[in-house]
């Protein structure tokens, strides 16, 4: 693949404007095109990015044959129409997570992806923070030994406002799939796939959860104590206990730029791990690596965890009841 990158954004929101601030931090992308169904917004969103291309409708961004990858960045509800759509029109694919409301609809994306050689990937940026990384390493060294058991958190105090896309249910709210999503990853990512789930929740008036917590039992006797909440600030930190040492991921643990190692002997160690940007960059280089080595899946976020992960998701979402519009569409 050529040397730049032509990147198309479709949704320029707030998440999408920290990513374009990491997009021009790398030296082989563009951003050539974006596009909103309010032409001011994507009008600011050009202007601010130097954009070459803003669109009032996904279907010109898609059928633009200038853009080679478009980042998907609107509301949970709208990613499996708008991965479909893009894929079709033969454009590699970087959505935001999650990949789709449910199972079904990730795996639907998966093949389509698969049948047309594109690359899609779902962007769970924690996975390429480099502190993840260096936990990873130090997991993978053995010097915490064999993990027991993980607690993570995820809480932040809301208003309630029912005008907040994060209580709106018809736009996939709830606590579960905005935040509780980095500690399932997490767990999932160190523990694999648990043996079996017990979890409860709290709901708004509206339908959308605002605390939600998990327990994950493993085949091996470790456990997950996993919370997501909207009805407090929580420290937002994972702990891991091991045989050896327990290592804890500071604040906020999904990005996190702290790690400590206390020993059962006693000794400690801490790193202190930077990222660049706002901690997107990290994402956009593996993505880049992969279209330019022609690679149509990550190695590090498969399509393969991403089905597990929205498998996972619709069992907890099972036993809380948890239940969106694309849940009953499946059904008819």
């Amino acid at each position: 693949m050529k040397k730049t990158i032509k990147w198309g954004i479709l949704g320029p929101g707030k998440i999408a404007r920290k990513f374009a601030q990491d997009l021009l931090l790398h030296p082989d992308t563009e951003i050539y095109a974006v596009a909103s169904r309010d032409s001011e917004r994507a009008a600011n969103f050009a202007a601010e990015f130097n954009v070459s291309r803003k669109y009032v409708s996904y279907q010109e961004l898609v059928q633009d044959p200038e853009v080679d990858i478009i980042y998907i960045a609107t509301p949970h509800v709208f990613h499996y129409e708008q991965a479909q759509l893009c894929l079709n029109a033969g454009k590699n694919i970087l959505c935001e997570k999650p990949f789709g409301m449910n199972a079904r609809e990730v795996t639907a994306i998966s093949e389509l992806a698969g049948n047309k050689e594109l690359f899609a990937m779902e962007g769970i940026w924690t996975r390429f923070i480099p502190g993840t990384e260096k936990v990873l390493e130090i997991i993978n060294s053995g010097a915490i030994g064999e993990i027991l058991n993980i607690k993570a958190d995820f809480g932040f105090l809301g208003n309630e406002n029912t005008t907040r896309r994060v209580y709106d249910i018809s736009l996939g709210a709830g606590s579960l799939l905005d935040i509780g999503i980095y500690p399932v990853y997490l767990s999932l990512l160190l523990q694999g796939i648990p043996k079996t789930i017990n979890a409860m929740a709290t709901f708004a008036a509206g339908g959308a959860d605002i605390w939600c917590g998990i327990l994950f039992d493993f085949e091996n006797g470790s456990k997950a104590i996993l919370e997501s909440t909207m009805l407090a600030n929580t420290e937002i930190e994972a702990v891991i206990y091991g045989s050896r040492a327990t290592l804890i991921m500071h604040h906020r643990f999904h990005h996190t730029k702290q790690i400590t190692v206390n020993y059962h002997n006693g000794t400690q160690e801490t790193f202190n791990i930077g990222y660049t940007g706002n901690g997107y960059y990290h994402e956009i280089q593996e993505v880049m690596h992969c279209l330019k080595n022609g690679q149509t899946e990550s190695q590090k976020v498969p399509l393969e965890m991403s089905l597990k992960l929205a498998a996972t998701l619709d069992k907890i979402r099972e036993i809380i009841g948890l239940k969106y519009d694309a849940d009953l569409q499946h059904q008819k």
